[in-house]
């Protein structure tokens, strides 16, 4: 059986200098670690990882924490943490805390209690305080993407602005009847994404001297995103525009818009968050987040955290308006002569 000696000799290096290549730590010259790495690979040698455990107290695995598996931004974010993690030698383990109060109490009392990582990544999770404390309570390094408490280390886009760059879009174009479809709280929306950018839409139409706009609540899917949207476009109101807090949701607005005849956007413009990797085959105009790199960014955060102890000094994750053609300026004569009672505003934050 082939063992780390084997490894040394063949790359003519020390065991300890194999050791600090194969785990990532340590300093070692790139051209030491690329042939240190290469003879493993000849040799087909593999560290156990119960050896390196005991050798670096450290198990090269880390934790991600999600609140959803089955959705494009979630499994994007985590191509893009195993992207980074899995070249310098990390493992993952996956975390899933949905609204079950018992799944989410075994994986803050069970799961995470075991020992089994180096450090956590928290997507997007709305904790309550008690979970919270549990959480810094297992004295791990913790990096949070999209987290929704002031208390976390936290990778973030800022939702308010990503809310306002597309509202402004639309208003810039002359529209003045603009719904948007998303989900949010009562009262201060604090760090819950969803609120964030429910805020940044009505203080955007506030500033425009569009006072409480209208809002219909989804759940973030195209099913919900296509209810949502068919409630508004079947008023004797209709709106002009939809501002979708989702690409998915303004998926479904664009199906709903079709059902009813309604041509886009002619009839109706619609504008989603997200850059989701369908949105250039639907035609639709997005404020792009870019999961995948957000996730790239996440794991090279955690893996600096838990190697050199180097909290991120830059936290602001960026964003891009993306015009496509599912927005125009609106035909309706009511939007057209909003336009002299409308301040200017831009496309950017």
């Amino acid at each position: 059986m082939t063992g780390i000696d084997d490894v040394a000799r063949a790359a003519g290096v020390s065991t300890a200098t194999v050791s600090r290549a194969l785990s990532g730590r340590g300093r070692i010259s790139d051209a030491t670690r690329v042939r240190v790495r290469a003879a493993a690979a000849d040799l087909g040698y593999v560290v156990s990882s119960a050896a390196s455990t005991l050798a670096t107290g450290r198990t090269a695995n880390i934790g991600v924490v999600v609140p959803l598996l089955d959705r494009w931004f979630f499994s994007n974010v985590l191509d893009g943490i195993a992207s980074v993690l899995a070249a310098h030698g990390y493992d993952i383990t996956l975390y899933s805390m949905g609204d079950d109060p018992v799944q989410r109490d075994r994986v803050l009392d069970v799961s995470l209690r075991r020992g089994r990582v180096d450090g956590l990544i928290v997507l997007s999770l709305d904790l309550a305080d008690d979970e919270l404390d549990r959480l810094l309570g297992l004295e791990l390094p913790i990096v949070g993407l999209g987290a929704t408490s002031a208390r976390l280390p936290v990778l973030r886009v800022d939702d308010s602005a990503v809310a306002r760059v597309a509202t402004e879009h639309l208003l810039s174009l002359g529209h003045r009847r603009i719904a948007h479809i998303g989900f949010s709280r009562a009262g201060d929306p604090g760090f819950d994404i969803p609120s964030l950018r429910r805020a940044g839409f009505a203080a955007a139409m506030t500033d425009a001297g569009i006072p409480d706009p209208r809002f219909a609540a989804a759940d973030f899917t195209i099913e919900d995103g296509h209810r949502a949207a068919a409630d508004l476009l079947g008023g004797p109101d209709r709106p002009s525009a939809i501002f979708a807090a989702s690409d998915e949701m303004a998926f479904g607005a664009l199906f709903a818009a079709r059902e009813r005849g309604l041509d886009v956007p002619g009839d109706l413009s619609v504008i989603g968050v997200d850059g989701h990797e369908m949105s250039g085959f639907f035609g639709l105009t997005t404020v792009a987040q870019f999961p995948h790199a957000q996730g790239e960014r996440a794991g090279e955060a955690i893996r600096r955290l838990v190697e050199a102890g180097a909290a991120p000094a830059d936290t602001a994750l960026p964003f891009d308006l993306v015009v496509r053609s599912s927005t125009a300026a609106p035909s309706h004569t009511a939007d057209r002569a909003g336009d002299a009672e409308a301040r200017p505003v831009g496309s950017k934050a």
